[in-house]
C-alpha cells in the first residue's frame, strides 16, 4: 500500500489523480492533499479518501475548510503554509508524491520530496524550468525516483530503455520528437489572432486541462517549456529535441535511435494514462482510459511545428 501526497489535488491532474487512486484501493492511501481557492473540492476529497491533511496557503482559508470537515464529521486536520506543503511531501509516512502545483508555488515542495527520496510523479514542469540543475542535482543527492508525468515526457520516458541514465549516447538515442496538437488556434488566421477570448485560448480541441497551461498551448508557449524540461529529464541537448505537429494527440511522442528506429507511445488524449503508469511503474495498472482503436483512427499525420 503506497502512501501519497497530492499537491495540487483540485486542479486537473489532481483530479485525474484520484480517479486513478479510486480504481485501485488496495493500493493506495492519500496521505496528505493540498489546494488553494477550490474549498469545497478540497473538502469533498478529504472527505472521499479520508485525508491525514489537507494544506491551504492561508489561514482564513485554513479555518473555513476546517469548519467544513468538521460539519462533515471528517478527521482530517488542517495546515496552511509553504512550510506545510513541504511538511507533507517530505513526511516520513509518504511513499509517493504528485507534484501538481502550476508555477512556481510548486517548486519548494517538489524539492522537498526530492530531497527526502521520495517518488516524484512530477506534472510541475516549472521545477525544471526555473532550477533545472538544481532540481536533478536534488534528486540524485535524495535518491529520489522521478517519474514524469506531462504526456509528452512520460511517452519519451517508456520509449526509452529501462536501464536509461541521461546519457543519450550510451543509449544510441539520436533525437527526442516531442508532438503537439498546435491547440485551439491552429487553423485561425494570423490577423484574428488578436481578437480572441480567454475562453476560446482555454477551449483545446483534444486534451481536458487547467486554464493556465491551456493557455500556454493555445501560444504553444508551453512546448518550449516542454523542451526545456525534455532536456533536464533526459540529458539529450537542445538541438537533438525536435517538435512536430501532430493534431490527433495520439502519438504523444517518439525517440528515435541511431540505427534508425523510432519508438513511440500511443494512446487516447487522457491524462490518467501517464499518470496510472508513473503511479505503478514498474507495473501497469487500469486508468479508466478507453483502449485506442488504431482502426477507427485510420491514419496519423505530422508536420513541421
Amino acid at each position: 500500500m503506497q502512501s501519497l501526497t497530492i499537491l495540487g489535488a483540485t486542479g486537473s491532474i489532481g483530479v485525474s489523480t484520484l480517479d486513478v487512486v479510486a480504481r485501485h484501493p488496495d493500493r493506495y492511501r492519500i496521505f496528505a492533499l493540498t489546494g488553494r481557492t477550490q474549498l469545497a473540492r478540497l473538502a469533498d476529497q478529504c472527505v472521499r479518501f479520508k485525508a491525514r491533511y489537507a494544506v491551504v496557503d492561508a489561514p482564513e482559508a485554513a479555518t473555513r475548510l476546517q469548519t467544513m470537515l468538521a460539519e462533515r464529521g471528517s478527521t482530517t486536520e488542517v495546515l496552511h503554509g509553504a512550510d506545510q506543503l513541504a511538511a507533507v511531501s517530505e513526511a516520513p509516512e509518504v511513499d509517493a508524491v504528485m507534484a501538481a502545483i502550476v508555477g512556481a508555488a510548486g517548486l519548494r515542495p517538489t524539492l522537498a520530496a526530492a530531497r527526502a527520496g521520495k517518488r516524484v510523479l512530477l506534472a510541475n514542469k516549472e521545477a525544471l524550468v526555473m532550477s533545472g540543475a538544481l532540481f536533478m542535482s536534488a534528486v540524485a543527492a535524495g535518491g529520489a525516483t522521478l517519474l514524469p508525468i506531462d504526456s509528452e515526457h512520460n511517452a519519451v520516458f517508456q520509449a526509452l530503455p529501462a536501464t536509461y541514465q541521461r546519457d543519450p549516447s550510451a543509449a544510441g538515442v539520436r533525437r527526442v520528437l516531442l508532438t503537439a496538437s498546435g491547440g485551439p488556434f491552429r487553423d485561425r488566421d494570423v490577423d484574428s489572432l488578436s481578437r480572441v477570448s480567454p475562453d476560446e485560448a482555454c477551449a483545446h480541441p483534444n486534451w481536458a486541462m487547467g486554464r493556465k497551461i491551456s493557455v500556454d498551448s493555445a501560444t504553444m508557449m508551453n512546448k518550449g517549456l516542454e523542451v526545456i524540461e525534455a532536456h533536464w529529464l533526459f540529458g539529450v541537448p537542445a538541438e537533438c529535441i525536435e517538435v512536430v505537429v501532430h493534431r490527433q494527440s495520439v502519438v504523444h511522442s517518439m525517440v528515435e535511435y541511431a540505427d534508425g528506429s523510432v519508438l513511440a507511445q500511443l494512446g487516447n488524449p487522457d491524462m490518467r494514462t501517464p499518470i496510472a503508469h508513473a503511479l505503478a511503474f514498474p507495473e501497469r495498472i487500469d486508468a479508466g482510459v478507453s483502449p485506442l482503436d488504431l482502426c477507427a483512427i485510420g491514419s496519423t499525420r505530422f508536420r513541421a511545428a
